[in-house]
């Protein structure tokens, strides 16, 4: 399953635009309703949040105007994989105990390994992945 849509690049020091804002929680509940629909219900909550980091990554740190989200499921892992255009590589930051962000991609990381996948991103850093496992007898 993948869904593309159009993004406004934020400036420097604005936030997410309100339009762009939305498409993250539409990208979190098309995983939900995607995730329950295979039969992977007890993913959903860790999916939605790790899609929400990488969709919310995309926007804002992306100087594109399209994001896409693509969700699968192989080889015994639910793959989600977030397409932004941008160049870069994602790094874990260890954000501050009083910050207000930072801390998305440590929670992919911790997400990730809690269920036995991986996380990273492709050559050139224009796709962050996550990997979960999917238990035993779930497509």
């Amino acid at each position: 399953m993948s869904v593309s849509f159009e993004v406004r690049p934020p400036r420097a020091g604005d936030g997410i635009h309100e339009q762009d804002a939305l498409r993250v929680g539409m990208a979190r509940r098309v995983t939900a309703a995607r995730l329950r629909f295979c039969g992977l219900g007890p993913l959903v909550d860790d999916a939605q949040l790790i899609v929400s980091e990488l969709v919310t990554n995309a926007i804002q740190h992306g100087d594109g105007t399209r994001v896409t989200f693509t969700m699968t499921v192989r080889d015994g892992f639910l793959c989600l994989a977030v397409h932004g255009g941008t160049p870069g590589r994602p790094v874990v930051r260890h954000a501050d105990h009083d910050a207000e962000c930072g801390r998305g991609l440590f929670l992919v990381d911790h997400l990730a390994t809690a269920h036995g996948g991986t996380w990273g991103s492709s050559d050139d850093g224009t796709t962050t992945w996550c990997n979960l496992a999917v238990h035993e007898g779930r497509p």
